[in-house]
């Protein structure tokens, strides 16, 4: 196999919500009360819902500016490059960069649909959140049959609605749903409480993903407002281990021994050791902490249950056996700062071309077609769809990849070390900028 023959599939990567996504879907008084695209009369963009204020800053929206861009932040759509929000030219920069097929996470509703669970009038905040996941199955991966992995919201406020929604979802053909990975942040009870019992019998009865994207519960730390901006980007991967630890230790995983979670932007090069640890935690203290895994160590349940993703990470790769290699799958987080774009198939090549053909069909798409019961190759001939393929489609369609300065906020005025200070700042100052008077 050479770079060409790799057929890819992306399971973490992000919508900006386009401004007309709710008229699509609803009308009088329900469209009136749904979350409002605005502006401010300086030209700044924002989301406004319920009183709630949702600015574009702190989404790290900037793929396809120079790098002395990344950490400016997009005011308005103007200063996005479209294929962030407008779904035919996301299809031309999937092109572009090689890649197959996607899974979307929203940005404006939360990763995990948090902007309804936040809201005050939950009756309209189901209308919502349902017609949020209409617009995202219908309107954007039913634009291109084929290129999209649906990831559907649930009102983990009201169970009843949720296994509902759940229903809905899987009888229109969906089979993932995103979650937050600690309810507790956003007042709900914790994972291991009675509470989600009828949710996670309802994902596994309909063979559902639950998709656990980093920072929509548990936050990424950092030592302090003066540490550099890099350290906190270093670190931002692995903080994923509380999270991850917490569901390990999930009873649901062994009352369902079919459950299935995707874990987005935690890396793998640190997995084995936390398997590892787990499995001493739990030889060393299982007599007085009652956790009872029958006849499987900790690490057998991760290796069964949990999908884990990579930007780039040529460590981890290079110790696939440590790992489960077929629960390993690509994650080309587009359109954030971390993105590859549009050189994907040339970084991921360099990590994978000592693995085996088979190895290397596992991670670039075969085990995300197995987890999410995604059948590309039911829409496509594997040589319509591989990087060769799709970048000559790109080169005849003319898709320009040249990086354009769109301006934005900038986290400093002077040229010095950015700080996590000055990006938490920067994010508090333009949202305090787009309330109202």
């Amino acid at each position: 196999m050479q770079m060409n023959d790799m057929v890819l599939i992306s399971v973490d990567d992000h919508i900006i919500e386009p401004p007309d996504m709710f008229e699509t879907q609803l009308k009088g008084d329900v469209l009136a009360s749904a979350p409002q695209h605005k502006e401010t009369p300086d030209g700044t963009n924002y989301w406004e819902y319920q009183g709630m204020i949702i600015p574009y800053v702190g989404i790290g929206a900037v793929t396809g500016r120079p790098p002395e861009e990344y950490g400016m932040e997009p005011t308005n759509l103007a200063q996005h490059r479209r294929g962030h929000w407008d779904v035919h030219a996301r299809i031309a920069d999937m092109d572009v960069n090689g890649i197959a097929a996607s899974l979307n996470y929203p940005q404006m509703a939360g990763f995990d649909g948090g902007l309804f669970q936040k809201a005050k009038d939950k009756d309209a905040a189901l209308i919502h959140l349902r017609a949020y996941n209409d617009w995202h199955l219908d309107v954007w991966c039913g634009a291109y049959p084929g290129r999209m992995i649906p990831n559907a919201l649930l009102p983990t406020w009201n169970m009843e609605e949720t296994v509902a929604e759940i229903k809905r979802q899987a009888a229109k053909g969906v089979t993932s749903v995103s979650l937050n990975d600690n309810p507790t942040k956003a007042g709900l009870p914790s994972i291991h409480n009675e509470y989600w019992n009828p949710m996670f019998k309802a994902l596994a009865d309909h063979d559902m993903v639950i998709n656990l994207h980093i920072g929509a519960g548990n936050p990424a730390p950092h030592a302090s407002d003066e540490t550099p901006i890099e350290a906190w980007i270093t670190t931002m991967p692995m903080s994923v281990n509380v999270g991850m630890a917490d569901w390990l230790y999930l009873k649901a995983l062994r009352d369902y021994p079919t459950l299935k979670i995707c874990v987005s932007e935690g890396g793998l090069g640190w997995v084995p050791y936390l398997m590892e640890r787990a499995d001493y935690a739990n030889w060393r203290h299982k007599a007085w902490t009652h956790i009872d895994f029958g006849n499987d160590k900790p690490s057998d349940i991760f290796k069964r249950h949990f999908m884990i993703c990579f930007v780039d990470d040529i460590f981890g790769l290079k110790h696939l056996e440590d790992l489960n290699e077929d629960m390993v799958a690509y994650e080309c987080d587009y359109p954030h700062s971390d993105c590859l774009w549009p050189e994907v198939p040339e970084y991921l090549w360099r990590s994978v071309k000592h693995l085996t053909d088979v190895q290397i069909d596992k991670i670039t798409h075969g085990n995300v077609m197995r987890h999410y019961n995604f059948d590309l190759f039911s829409h496509f001939k594997r040589e319509e769809i591989t990087v060769g393929a799709l970048r000559e489609k790109a080169r005849l369609a003319g898709v320009d990849t040249t990086p354009v300065s769109y301006g934005g906020v900038k986290p400093t005025e002077n040229p010095r070390v950015v700080t996590s200070g000055d990006i938490a700042r920067m994010v508090m100052s333009q949202q305090k900028a787009e309330e109202p008077a």
